[in-house]
């Protein structure tokens, strides 16, 4: 029972991490990546479809993106959820390609996307507390319907510290490389 309790709290530890992770990958860094368009959904024909199924990605240099639409009827409605993304990128077409320039941060603007990195991932830490809370409940009822030993509970205790500090120690790592990403000029 105990090995069950640990195995669920360090999966869920570990999906808040990769979240984290999937969040600051699409956050703008100055740098050209077609994952910053990863979140762009575009109304297309009454269905919403993601970008990235609407037509092929490309950085053909590291201050701009391009994607070639498939559908020359969807390059509008392609331009203007880029546009709706509030991710201050303003695209043009040219035929059925939509060129995207990434143009460069200032020094104001990197710090505020500083700000906004460490907000979310201070979610995810607070996130991966929430799963140590739930864990030590479950430990705790176990013990108190007579499953598990308190000895067994404490080690059990332990040991979800553990796995909390492992994944916090994470999300610091994909902090710190985020920032210096950012305020590289």
């Amino acid at each position: 029972m105990i090995k069950d309790i640990l195995k669920n709290a360090d999966i869920r530890m570990h999906k808040a991490t990769e979240v984290i992770r999937n969040e600051l990958i699409r956050i703008r860094t100055g740098k050209a990546t077609t994952n910053l368009l990863d979140g762009i959904k575009v109304d297309y024909y009454g269905t919403i479809t993601p970008l990235n199924q609407l037509g092929t990605l490309n950085t053909p240099d590291i201050h701009s993106i391009t994607v070639q639409v498939w559908d020359k009827s969807a390059v509008q409605l392609v331009e203007k959820a880029i546009l709706n993304s509030n991710l201050g990128l303003n695209p043009m077409s040219d035929g059925q390609l939509v060129r995207i320039p990434i143009p460069p941060l200032n020094e104001e603007r990197r710090k505020e996307i500083v700000k906004l990195v460490k907000k979310h991932a201070e979610e995810g830490k607070v996130a991966i507390r929430n799963v140590r809370r739930d864990a030590i409940e479950h430990l705790k009822k176990a013990e108190k319907d007579e499953h598990v030993s308190e000895d067994d509970r404490k080690h059990a205790e332990n040991e979800v510290q553990k796995l909390t500090d492992k994944h916090i120690k994470e999300i610091d790592v994909i902090l710190q490389m985020k920032e210096k990403e950012i305020m590289e000029v």
